[in-house]
């Protein structure tokens, strides 16, 4: 029975027969073209014009960092209350509430929102008295903004007095506290004066240090309590935890600024305190050491004093050893072929953390040829010219020069160039993409 049942299928008619072999054929055919004529991809590539893109258009709603930036829900918050203020004149209250309150409902924020810094720097509202001042702080916001877009903060710049009477090195206070109201996603603010840069360009806050206080800066006890020195600590350059007791010391703070109708009396009260304080008018420094100086139980716990590394440093003693420092990196990098490396700027930090392991022995501050986080150029007044009498004003333009090459060749290898020689800004030389 099963024979018949085999024979019966391969004897069909001719006409079947003939459309199977037609179709056999179709599908070979079919085949070879599909093999050398591949399927058309639909999806959008690098290549593609931008008409093409446009078909399928990206999803915009969430940044690079992983937030919603088109999301800001109607849920009430303290941005919708007439009471608050961005005045130094009216205090904020109950901040902490405030901002939990904001970020419960803006959750793509909450995550990573501890480690999270705008940094905050500015200059005057007028073109600058020195010839090449405009040109310098253009330069020293260059360097700003190449530090954060590497590290992913964000920043602000500010040239307009907020509050009419707080100019000068009082100036920060208020655009600092309008900061923390208008970044409420942000744990930090970082304030850099702007004649400080930036000059190691892959170093990143130890935050995990700071977990326990709400300012950081540059300073030594000592100083403070056994000399009492107006410059025991240095206010151009400070972190801030966003917090409600950091918008209460921006109120006493500048209680002793120009706002205030005890301004003066303020003054005469810093220099019989601070012998070293040759000038009389009340400054934001000495107002700090102040503070730090008279109310220790109430203000010293909650306040970082940063000295093992350069938290912001004294221009004089760094300039002269740039280039014994470039050296010594390159030295490093000649035996660590991982560090000689090309690599993409989106991860400068990684490499950052590779080096540690080769800088031991470099030593921090002083002395040290670690690269120096910030150089501070104080006393040089790279605006108005008027530079402290104590040092040429040449020694001024060309250290900046030679700090902002310095830096700027950190981000320049990135792209491929760098500044053969550290007093020459306009020229740059190609590196080749040497790892082994």
């Amino acid at each position: 029975m099963a024979k018949p049942r085999n024979r019966s299928f391969w004897c069909l008619p001719d006409a079947f027969l003939v459309f199977g072999v037609a179709f056999l054929a179709l599908l070979l055919v079919a085949s070879f073209w599909s093999f050398f004529t591949p399927t058309p991809n639909f999806e959008p590539t690098v290549t593609d014009p931008p008409s093409k893109l446009s078909m399928n258009p990206v999803d915009c709603s969430e940044s690079g960092f992983g937030v919603n930036l088109k999301s800001d829900p109607k849920d009430p918050t303290f941005y919708d209350d007439p009471e608050m203020s961005y005045s130094l004149e009216k205090p904020v209250k109950d901040w902490d509430k405030k901002r939990a309150e904001w970020l419960k409902h803006h959750p793509s924020f909450a995550a990573g929102a501890r480690e999270r810094i705008v940094l905050v720097t500015g200059s005057q509202p007028k073109p600058c008295k020195n010839p090449i001042g405009d040109h310098l702080l253009l330069r020293f916001f260059k360097n700003k903004v190449d530090y954060c877009r590497i590290h992913g903060y964000d920043i602000f710049y500010n040239n307009l007095l907020l509050h009419p009477k707080m100019g000068s090195y009082w100036a920060k206070l208020p655009v600092v506290k309008a900061a923390m109201l208008a970044h409420p996603e942000a744990e930090w603010i970082w304030w850099v004066d702007s004649d400080a840069l930036f000059t190691d360009m892959e170093f990143k806050l130890p935050l995990e240090r700071y977990k326990n206080h709400n300012l950081v800066v540059h300073g030594w006890p000592k100083l403070i309590y056994e000399k009492k020195s107006w410059t025991s600590l240095n206010a151009g350059v400070f972190l801030i935890r966003n917090c409600q007791w950091s918008m209460d010391l921006i109120n006493t703070w500048s209680s002793m600024g120009p706002m205030s109708k005890d301004y003066e009396k303020w003054g005469q009260i810093q220099r019989s305190t601070f012998k070293d304080k040759l000038f009389p008018e009340s400054d934001d420094q000495s107002a700090l050491v102040y503070l730090l100086y008279t109310e220790k139980e109430k203000y010293y716990d909650h306040i970082y004093l940063e000295g093992e590394f350069y938290f912001e440093g004294y221009w004089v003693e760094i300039v002269g050893g740039y280039e014994n420092t470039t050296e010594r990196y390159l030295e490093i990098e000649r035996g660590a072929p991982k560090l000689r490396r090309r690599h993409a700027e989106k991860v400068s930090e990684q490499y950052a953390a590779f080096r540690e392991e080769f800088l031991k022995e470099a030593g921090n501050g002083k002395g040290s040829w670690r690269r120096p986080l910030i150089t501070h150029f104080t006393g040089c007044q790279p605006c108005s010219g008027d530079h402290n009498q104590m040092y040429a004003g040449e020694s001024c333009w060309n250290g900046m020069v030679k700090a902002l090459n310095f830096a700027d060749n950190q981000v320049l290898r990135k792209y491929g160039f760098v500044h053969s020689d550290l007093h020459d800004s306009s020229t740059v030389t190609e590196i080749p993409f040497d790892y082994p």
